[in-house]
Order: structure tokens, then sequence, then C-alpha cells
């Protein structure tokens, strides 16, 4: 009998410099890794990444990243690595984690990039996640009968104290992970009571 390895959510977040991969290019990656029941994550990896030889960046997405703190601009555009290593090196990092790794997202616009760039940079059957993720909009609408309807599952709808533990939204890639990494366990702890 095969042992099934446990799951470890790698939450990721991604920061961009406009709305389509392929066209436009991922700037940042921030992942944190947990296990249900532990709002520590177990292990994090952030990377920025140059853009794309053959991409264009969004004028409205531009004008936003200029209504941002300019520092959050700066460090998510710090010393970027070329696509192919930064993408190299995440999947080599999800590898390494003891468990299944399971990519988890909130919004779905973020599994998107990362599929994307996997693909595109690690070859199509390559992707140490397969080809889908777990989502934090849709696990919050089918535990909270409160929320009425899809499009409304979104942060300002879920309750406050399924947020304890979050840290800051910030627009860094990191830090956005950790939050959706604290949200996903207070989730999971939500839906083992039912």
């Amino acid at each position: 009998m095969t042992t099934l390895k446990a799951d470890v959510y790698v939450c990721v977040d991604i920061e961009a410099d406009g709305r389509v991969p392929g066209m436009n290019s991922m700037l940042s990656l921030g992942a944190a890794a947990f296990v249900e029941g532990n709002r520590t994550p177990v292990a994090t990896f952030e990377i920025n990444i140059a853009q794309i030889p053959d991409g264009v960046t969004d004028p409205e997405t531009m004008a936003w990243w200029g209504r941002q703190d300019p520092e959050t601009w700066a460090h998510v555009t710090k010393d970027p690595v070329a696509p192919e290593e930064a993408m190299r090196r995440f999947a080599a990092w999800v590898r390494a984690l003891n468990g299944t790794p399971i990519m988890v997202v909130f919004p779905t616009w973020d599994y998107m990039w990362v599929q994307y760039y996997l693909v595109r940079y690690c070859g199509p059957y390559e992707s140490p996640f397969g080809i889908g993720a777990l989502d934090i909009k849709s696990l919050a609408y089918a535990l909270l009968p409160r929320i009425q309807s899809f499009k409304h599952a979104a942060k300002r709808n879920i309750p406050r104290y399924l947020f304890e533990g979050c840290p800051p939204h910030t627009h860094r890639a990191l830090d956005d992970a950790l939050g959706q990494g604290v949200l996903l366990v207070n989730l999971l702890g939500l839906r083992r009571k039912q």
C-alpha cells in the first residue's frame, strides 16, 4: 500500500505590469507554504522577474502602480532574474517541500500567471502542481452561507474573524501570499468544524 504524502498548501501571489500573461510580464512572485492547522508557514519564496523580451506594459496597470507607494514598486522591481531562471528556482523550491504541493490563489488571476510562466519556461509537463489550483474565493463561497453569490465572495464579504493573524495586504508578493495562507488555514479550520 502506498502512503500518501500530506498536502502542503503553496499560496502564491504575483505582481505584474499588465493583465495578460505573455503579452505583459510578471514582475514578482511570492509563495508561502502552509500545512493545515498551522498559521506559520513552513517555507517562503520570493523572486523578482525581468520583463519578458516580447512583452509590453499596460498603460492602465502602470498608472495604477504610479498611485502606489513608490517603495512597493521599488521592492517588486529590485534585482530581477531572467524568467527562465526564476521559474526553475521556483519549481525546485516547490519540489523540495515535504508533501504534495497544492497551489493556492486568491483570486484565480494569480494562477493563470504562474501556470503560464511554468509552462513557458519549464515545459508543458513540468509544473510541480499539475494543472489546477485551490481558489480561496471558491472555498469561501462554498463554506460561508452568508455569501449569497459567487460574485460577492470577495474579501470585504468574508467575516473579519477569518482574517485573524493575517498580515496587511501590501502588494508585495510575499506579504500577500502570507496573508492568503493564513486566511486559507482559518478557512480550512472552519471546514473541519462543519
